[in-house]
């Protein structure tokens, strides 16, 4: 099984500090470089799966192009399986691009609640953000149908975080994950 997992893109953020230098519009260019060469990547090594884990772009801020050109390279890689994770700054909300947006046809999108998805001697699990704040992580809620499976776990949040990140963006905690299995 070959993947490739990436999280935090946050394509269209802002960059406030870097505006004040004109840098934003540059950073943001080789964010859209950085993103072609994983797609470039992913076609070159035949990669069965990518998995893109919360905050691919700023709710705020996105614009619609952009989520255009995401959507231009996932149809570079078409025998790819795309699965996302909504995160805190792209939560799959009534408006989202999660929502309203046709992706293309080998991307699927997780929501709010745990989802399993069979593949090939693998179970993928995945749930998201539907707001900009999950502190009840779904976590508990977890159970692995095959344990002898490969178990994939897809969400975004804290791991191990500080108390005060652990209230609010999906925390978990490593012997957590391990006594899961995923």
């Amino acid at each position: 099984m070959k993947f490739v997992h990436i999280a935090d893109m946050h394509f269209d953020a802002p960059f406030t500090v870097l505006n004040q230098n004109n840098l934003g519009n540059t950073r943001r260019l080789e964010q859209r470089e950085a993103f072609r060469k994983i797609i470039e990547y992913i076609k070159q090594n035949d990669i069965e799966y990518f998995f893109i884990c919360g905050d691919l772009y700023e709710h705020e801020y996105v614009k619609q192009s952009t989520i255009e050109y995401i959507n231009h390279q996932f149809q570079q890689i078409p025998n790819t399986k795309i699965y996302m994770i909504p995160g805190n700054h792209d939560p799959r909300i009534k408006n989202s691009y999660y929502e309203k947006y046709q992706w293309n046809q080998n991307v699927f999108v997780f929501g709010s609640e745990i989802q399993k998805i069979s593949e090939k001697d693998v179970d993928i699990y995945g749930y998201g953000f539907d707001n900009f704040y999950m502190k009840n992580p779904k976590i508990k809620d977890l159970s692995i149908e095959n344990p002898n499976n490969i178990n994939i776990l897809l969400t975004h949040g804290s791991l191990d975080g500080g108390i005060d990140e652990q209230r609010e963006y999906n925390p978990m905690k490593e012997h957590e994950l391990r006594r899961l299995g995923v």
